[in-house]
């Protein structure tokens, strides 16, 4: 715990992230487009600061917890971006989920510079990170990787290393987030499937999440959808179409067909279109319930 953290981005997912690092004992500088959004932590000692730049010290450890492709490169490359003011030998762990050709880019970008970029995508909503339940998603430099164990061990209940590529991380993150849009989905037309049979939705949900579907996003979600309680929203959305659209470019990329994923993004573009993208992504349901006259 002798380095200095600089954390960037306090959203539903930094915040809490942050705020455990600090319980953990870590000395942090933090910067947040909304200055606000940082003064708890500067009550519990962290040191808010104007620009990332200002947020990185000599040998730091950099964590970025931000919402897209579009926020990670303006604050590495963008003016006071962090990667010209990072030392040989510094890491930047960013933790957000992002494309996997943005994530290589970055990586030789960093490597140009001496530093280690790390992917770190979490599974998890916020409830997860303040409790340190994330289940983390690994790949980069392995000595980097040694480096920032404890710190993973401060925000997360386990680490899935994919490997020294430092896109594979990202890959299994837009995967997963593909499956579980995949789970909403199917659970939507499920649950509406019932109902309109006369059968009680949130029945068949708990007899799922007991049985067949034993797992946290039938139970959680599920729960969600049954009761179709789409607020407040722990993961928008909107994010939901930027990540599926993430799994599509992927997938483009690698010349293979994804052909749910390209139903689901249809699915999520109209739920947007309709006004609904501050909703949780579980509000998807919302449209099988629409359409079925519900």
């Amino acid at each position: 715990m002798s380095k200095t953290i600089s954390f960037i981005g306090l959203g539903n997912m930094g915040l809490p992230m942050a705020t455990n690092l600090i319980q953990a004992g870590y000395a942090l500088r933090v910067y947040n487009r909304t200055m606000e959004k940082g003064r708890s932590l500067a009550d519990q000692g962290a040191v808010l600061v104007n620009t990332p730049a200002e947020a990185v010290t000599e040998g730091a450890i950099v964590i970025t917890m931000l919402a897209n492709d579009q926020a990670l490169e303006e604050v590495v490359l963008g003016e006071n971006g962090i990667l010209a003011r990072l030392s040989p030998g510094s890491i930047h762990l960013s933790m957000s989920t992002v494309s996997p050709a943005t994530a290589r880019r970055l990586a030789e970008q960093h490597e140009q510079q001496g530093a280690h970029y790390l992917a770190a995508p979490v599974f998890g909503r916020p409830d997860a990170a303040a409790a340190k339940k994330l289940w983390i998603c690994l790949s980069g430099n392995p000595a980097a990787k040694a480096e920032v164990a404890p710190v993973l061990d401060a925000l997360g209940q386990g680490v899935f290393d994919f490997g020294e590529t430092p896109e594979a991380a990202n890959v299994v993150k837009v995967a997963g987030n593909f499956l579980i849009v995949s789970a909403i989905e199917a659970m939507a037309e499920a649950f509406t499937l019932a109902e309109k049979n006369g059968i009680d939705r949130t029945q068949v949900a708990e007899l799922f999440g007991k049985t067949l579907f034993a797992c946290p996003i039938y139970q959680n979600y599920g729960r969600m959808i049954a009761q179709q309680q789409y607020e407040p929203a722990g993961f928008k959305l909107s994010l939901g179409l930027k990540d599926v659209t993430l799994a599509l470019q992927t997938a483009r990329a690698s010349q293979m067909p994804m052909p749910l994923a390209s139903l689901l993004h249809d699915r999520l573009m109209a739920a947007v279109a309709k006004g609904k993208g501050d909703l949780d992504w579980t509000g998807l349901a919302s449209e099988m319930s629409e359409q079925a006259g519900g």
